[in-house]
C-alpha cells in the first residue's frame, strides 16, 4: 500500500542535447550525479537524451541496435555508481527497418527492468513552419508498460503520448501511481498546453507525474520548450525547471496518492459507454 511506503526524492534532468552523443551522455550523467548528491533516489532523463539531430537520414545514422547503443552501458554504470533508479529517457533503437523511440528504466544494480516504445507518433505541420513526420522514421509501440519501483508502480509514456488520456487511465487501472513523461516538446505547443496536459494527467489519475524535458535550440533550428515538471497527485506543480539546462528535485510522498484518490475516487467510477 502506498500509505506504508516512505517518502523519497525524485529528480528530473533537463538538457539541451546536441548531435554529439558522447557529450550529451556526459552532460546528463553529470546532472544525475548532482541530483544524487542532494538525495535523489529516482532520476529521470528526457526524450532523445543522447541525441537531438534533424532529418530522417541523420536520425537513422545515429540509431543503434539495442545491444550496441553506447548510452545503455553508460546509464547502467551510472545507476550502479549512484545507487539510484534511473529512467534513461528515450533512445533511437532499430526495430526491423524502422526505429523505436524507446524508453529504458534501470535499477540500482544496472539492470534494465523495463522498456517502452512510444506509441503515438507526432505528425504535424506547425504555424511557425516546423514540420514533424515521426511515423516516416519511427515504428510506434503497441504495448503499455509499467515498471515496479520501491515506491510504487511507474507507468511509462513519452512526449506526444500526453495528449491521449486513455493511455494514462489504463496505466492507473493497472496500478500506476507514478507517471513518467520524458519529452522534447515544441515551443508553440509547450507554451499553450504543456503544463495543462501534465497537470490534467496527474489529477485524472491521482498520480505523481515526472516530466523531464529537452530545452533550447537544437540542430536544424529546432526549439524545445523546457519547463521540466514534477507534479503531485492533486495537480500541484512541485518543481519547474524553467528554460535553462539543469535539474529539479522534489520530495515525493506516496501516501498522497491514496489521499487524492480517496478525495476524488474517479478511478472507481469509470463507465463503459
Amino acid at each position: 500500500m502506498t500509505d506504508t511506503i516512505k517518502p523519497f526524492k525524485a529528480a528530473c534532468v533537463q538538457v539541451n542535447a546536441s548531435d554529439n552523443m558522447a557529450a550529451n551522455i556526459a552532460d546528463a550523467s553529470q546532472m544525475a550525479r548532482e541530483a544524487a548528491l542532494l538525495g535523489a533516489e529516482l532520476v529521470l532523463f528526457p526524450e532523445n537524451v543522447a541525441m537531438m539531430t534533424f532529418g530522417a537520414d541523420n536520425i537513422r545514422a545515429n540509431a543503434y541496435a539495442q545491444d550496441d547503443h553506447p548510452a545503455i552501458p553508460a546509464f547502467q554504470a551510472l545507476a550502479q555508481e549512484l545507487d539510484i533508479w534511473l529512467h534513461g529517457g528515450t533512445l533511437a533503437v532499430w526495430v526491423g527497418d524502422k526505429i523505436a523511440n524507446r524508453a529504458f528504466v534501470f535499477s540500482p544494480d544496472g539492470q534494465i527492468v523495463a522498456t517502452y516504445d512510444k506509441i503515438h507518433m507526432f505528425d504535424v505541420d506547425l504555424e511557425n513552419g516546423e514540420s514533424y513526420r515521426e511515423s516516416e522514421t519511427f515504428s510506434p509501440g503497441d504495448q503499455k508498460v509499467l515498471a515496479q519501483l520501491p515506491w510504487g508502480t511507474m507507468g511509462l509514456s513519452t512526449c506526444y503520448d500526453v495528449r491521449f488520456p486513455y493511455l494514462y487511465r489504463a496505466l492507473a487501472d493497472e496500478g500506476a501511481t507514478l507517471l513518467a513523461v520524458p519529452a522534447a516538446f515544441t515551443v508553440p505547443t509547450g507554451r499553450a498546453h504543456w503544463d495543462v496536459l501534465l497537470r490534467a494527467r496527474a489529477i485524472e489519475n491521482g498520480s505523481y507525474v515526472f516530466a523531464p524535458a529537452q530545452t533550447g535550440s537544437h540542430v536544424g533550428d529546432r526549439q524545445t520548450y523546457g519547463h521540466s515538471l514534477i507534479i503531485d497527485p492533486w495537480g500541484e506543480v512541485l518543481a519547474d525547471a524553467g528554460e535553462a539546462p539543469g535539474f529539479i528535485i522534489a520530495d515525493i510522498d506516496p501516501a498522497l496518492v491514496m489521499h487524492a484518490r480517496t478525495m476524488v475516487p474517479s478511478l472507481m467510477h469509470t463507465r463503459q459507454l
